[in-house]
């Protein structure tokens, strides 16, 4: 499997760009992006595009290879101190903005996102479960909608404060 990766800043194309493109191919490239300390809002805000990491370069030589080992696994992977980052972010955001409760989900709901949560990837779900990657989908639209959360990267961690990621 190949991986590009790739500056934030790079020139003459983006990184965030160079990812789009490379999510298009068939089959797609995985891009992991890096950027300097001082670009954390930038990598944290890049968390909604398709690239599959996202470091600073700074990072520690384990913590990166982890990552990339999990992004050729078909996995995103955030570095520590981004993590730290968004982490703070969304708790801010949950304290001035409620969120849905894991009692309006339904147990098949609970156990995806608890799936989601140990960073099983769609098929994987889909395989286990014995149903169609669509339905798995539908799912994740349900609870992404009865949670408000805005994507996969906030169900995974809305799923470990919840303590749904334990095996």
């Amino acid at each position: 499997m190949n991986v590009v990766f790739c500056d934030l800043h790079a020139e003459p194309v983006p990184g965030i760009q160079v990812a789009k493109a490379l999510a298009d191919e068939k089959p797609a490239v995985p891009v992991i992006l890096l950027g300097d300390h001082d670009d954390q809002p930038q990598l944290t805000a890049a968390l909604q595009t398709s690239a599959a990491g996202f470091f600073t370069k700074d990072a520690g030589l384990d913590e990166f290879l982890v990552g990339v080992h999990a992004v050729l696994a078909g996995h995103r992977a955030i570095g520590a101190s981004l993590m730290d980052k968004l982490l703070d972010r969304l708790g801010q955001q949950q304290a001035t903005s409620p969120r849905g409760s894991a009692s309006q989900l339904s147990p098949t709901e609970l156990e995806i996102l608890a799936m989601i949560g140990r960073a099983q990837s769609v098929p994987s779900i889909a395989s286990s479960r014995g149903i169609s990657n669509k339905t798995v989908r539908n799912h994740l639209a349900k609870i992404y909608r009865k949670l408000e959360l805005h994507g996969r990267t906030e169900a995974v961690l809305w799923a470990a404060r919840m303590g749904l990621t334990r095996s």
